[in-house]
């Protein structure tokens, strides 16, 4: 039987800006090929452990590892497709120039540019729109030019916080397939989020709540462990309201 490979290694993590501790003693493990999810409130601290997963931001105590590698280390972003919570998009160039700009630094030349730029754009379903400046972009579609971004280089890790905010329901359920279908490829999926239909897509669940690691397991797992009906009374529970 294969053992199964840690892609991700959270031991002992805190972050605190100032006085504020906005992380608390994190510890979890994500393993590769598996969709895992962040699952908390606004201001829970999941923004903060996504940056520190990418090496954007650095613990102030415990240690992260990606693939091996000790956290932060520049060379490790050819190995992360990093999606923020805010669209970090050039809005004077048009979508396929920020393509380009995005996929020269990934080192992609030629024909195989070319077919990621149409592959991804077709992806989330702005084909269309590809010679548009993006300052002429919804909010809606920059999400989805942020998500082609991050899938344009084909890492084997994916980070992607609040991915399908503002996107609708079709597209993001398409959005879910090619998600999943990435992971039957041997893509590792981390992602944060607050929508409940969403956390149950997920192969396992992080539970977080004021910086605190409230629970790690399967969805059915946290159902079973809280006799919840539903992951958002499971999360509930965690938080420590009762039913």
């Amino acid at each position: 039987m294969n053992q199964v490979k840690p892609v991700i290694e959270v031991t002992g993590v805190d972050r605190s800006f100032g006085n504020k501790r906005v992380l608390k003693n994190i510890t979890l493990q994500v393993d590769e090929a598996e969709t895992f999810g962040i699952l908390g409130p606004s201001g829970s601290g999941k923004t903060t452990l996504i940056k520190l997963l990418t090496g954007i931001d650095e613990a102030t105590s415990g240690e992260v590892q990606l693939l091996g590698v000790r956290m932060p280390k520049l060379k490790m972003l050819q190995q992360i497709g990093y999606m923020a919570q805010a669209d970090a998009l050039y809005t004077e160039l048009s979508a396929k120039e920020n393509l380009e700009f995005f996929a020269s630094l990934y080192g992609l030349k030629g024909g195989n540019r070319t077919r990621r730029i149409r592959d991804v754009m077709e992806l989330v379903n702005l084909q269309e729109h590809l010679r548009k400046r993006v300052d002429q972009y919804s909010g809606g579609m920059k999400r989805r030019l942020s998500l082609a971004i991050a899938l344009l280089h084909e890492p084997p890790l994916l980070l992607l916080d609040e991915p399908t905010v503002g996107i609708d329901p079709v597209l993001r359920r398409s959005i879910w397939q090619e998600l999943k279908a990435l992971n039957r490829k041997g893509t590792t999926i981390v992602l944060t989020t607050h929508v409940m239909d969403e956390a149950e897509k997920c192969d396992r669940l992080a539970m977080i709540r004021d910086g605190v690691l409230l629970a790690v397991d399967t969805p059915a797992g946290l159902l079973q462990a809280t006799g919840s009906a539903t992951i958002e009374e499971a999360f509930l529970y965690y938080g420590g309201v009762r039913q």
